[in-house]
């Protein structure tokens, strides 16, 4: 998910993990595949593990993910087939959070929320999702975690869950108002590879 602020762009940037302080490495974000690209329909695989392999995808996404900038992110919107998703929805985005098969058990009430999507670039639309649920994932460690969260977490899990069962958040909206957003998007994609 997108946030509303500009941030300054780079193509490459130094980066020290929060929780691994002698782990610095300069990295360059993924691209982001963009609606109506037809690999974010793709579902994931699970992984067995959290490994150095799959610690370093998530850091390269959580890169992506400052820079866009957005709070949300799921593998396959960087063309990974893989169950990896990271958010960070702190004010000074320091506070990210790593799942690996994310699975939601228990979900309760319905919440309105305006949501976006970094692959949906400029559009935003209204979006009923569940208020509270609790998910269960490994963490960034291999560790075994369950969280029980609401409000914009709750929100964000579950729209970064959904990309990795090749779903968007234009597909809760009325056959109308997708097709208009994917002419939206076509034709973005027509002036950006002519410019």
């Amino acid at each position: 998910m997108p946030t509303k602020t500009a941030n300054r762009k780079s193509d490459f940037f130094l980066v020290e993990h929060f929780r691994h302080p002698d782990h610095v490495s300069v990295m360059e974000p993924y691209p982001i595949l963009h609606y109506p690209d037809p690999r974010l329909r793709l579902k994931t695989r699970t992984v067995e593990r959290v490994d150095d392999e799959i610690r370093q995808i998530f850091d390269r996404m959580l890169l992506t993910m400052h820079e866009a900038p957005g709070i949300g992110l799921a593998a396959p919107q960087v063309d990974i087939q893989k169950a990896l998703i990271v958010i960070d929805i702190s004010e000074k985005k320091d506070q990210p959070l790593f799942l690996a098969n994310p699975k939601i058990t228990a979900k309760s009430g319905h919440k309105t929320f305006e949501e976006g999507c970094l692959s949906v670039p400029g559009i935003y639309a209204e979006v009923e999702r569940a208020e509270n649920i609790t998910v269960t994932a490994l963490d960034y460690d291999n560790n075994p975690i369950e969280i029980t969260t609401d409000g914009l977490l709750a929100i964000c899990i579950q729209h970064e869950i959904d990309h990795l069962k090749g779903k968007l958040f234009v597909d809760y909206l009325s056959r109308i108002k997708q097709q208009r957003i994917r002419k939206k998007m076509l034709k973005m994609e027509k002036i950006t590879q002519t410019a």
